[in-house]
């Protein structure tokens, strides 16, 4: 039986992808970058802050026109905005059937850790109430590289004292299941087999997401 789930944050327990598109999309275009669309915007799920910055500085070949002070107060001009955005998220917010799990998990002892790119993880946690269910929560500052390197999921599962390969990873972008492949969990993906990939279990949407889901997975892997 599995001993711990690390649970990615966006597109899994709620959704502020959309916060994040549009705070990404007014830098870009402070900057005279062209491109930031819903497609490119793709690429930037599941990866740090930085990562996406320099995605995008490439896609407008700026990423040589900035020195690391410049490149970090953009970074942070990015993160103002999406905060000012995120400010009204709630406990409407959590996406239907997570609170149950989460709930279930608890009941069973088994460990839950979150194992986001946000820097803003446990803002959100505590602003939908949900940050007292979590034994831990990985640091992305603290990882050396982001999805789809393992490092956030091997930090969580460390964080809950777990050995990786008795973990459960919930994703719902590409990178993050690359992310919990590499690190040795077993990954369940939300969303669908073109974008994720037809060697994993998945579910089209979290209100599929139950403990019983979870047990015949791993039974089943």
């Amino acid at each position: 039986m599995f001993k711990a789930v690390l649970f990615d944050l966006d597109g899994v327990i709620t959704d502020t992808a959309e916060y994040h598109f549009q705070a990404w999309k007014a830098l870009a275009e402070e900057l005279g970058i062209d491109g930031v669309d819903r497609t490119f915007n793709e690429q930037l799920k599941g990866v740090s802050r930085e990562d996406s910055l320099r995605k995008i500085l490439e896609l407008g070949g700026k990423f040589e026109a900035y020195d690391d002070e410049t490149f970090a107060q953009l970074a942070q001009r990015k993160n103002d905005n999406y905060v000012q955005m995120i400010q009204k998220v709630g406990p409407d917010d959590i996406y239907p059937g997570i609170l149950d799990l989460l709930k279930d998990l608890r009941a069973k002892n088994i460990k839950i850790a979150l194992a986001s790119a946000s820097k803003n993880g446990p803002f959100l946690l505590e602003a939908m109430g949900l940050s007292s269910y979590f034994d831990a929560i990985a640091d992305p500052a603290k990882v050396a590289a982001s999805k789809p390197a393992p490092d956030i999921f091997l930090a969580a599962a460390a964080g809950v004292g777990v050995p990786i390969t008795s973990c459960i990873g919930i994703e719902d972008a590409q990178a993050g299941i690359t992310a919990i492949k590499a690190a040795g969990a077993l990954p369940i993906g939300v969303g669908a087999a073109e974008d994720l990939g037809t060697d994993i279990a998945l579910v089209s949407n979290t209100n599929s997401l139950s403990l019983e889901l979870l047990t015949k997975v791993w039974e089943n892997k």
